[in-house]
């Protein structure tokens, strides 16, 4: 292969590892479920009636 050929692989390989490890840290770094849960009485529904 040539020497072109080499830097085009390893700069492919590179980006791909790259935006893989971004998207991971993204979806990772976001709160657990907990912290966004609410009980049934925290829930506005607007169903009262008056």
């Amino acid at each position: 292969m040539t020497t072109g050929g080499w830097i085009f692989m390893i700069a492919s390989i590179g980006f791909v590892v790259g935006l893989v490890a971004f998207c991971f840290a993204k979806v990772l770094a976001q709160p657990s479920a907990t912290e966004h849960m609410h009980g049934p009485l925290d829930i506005d529904t607007r169903d009262t009636g008056t």
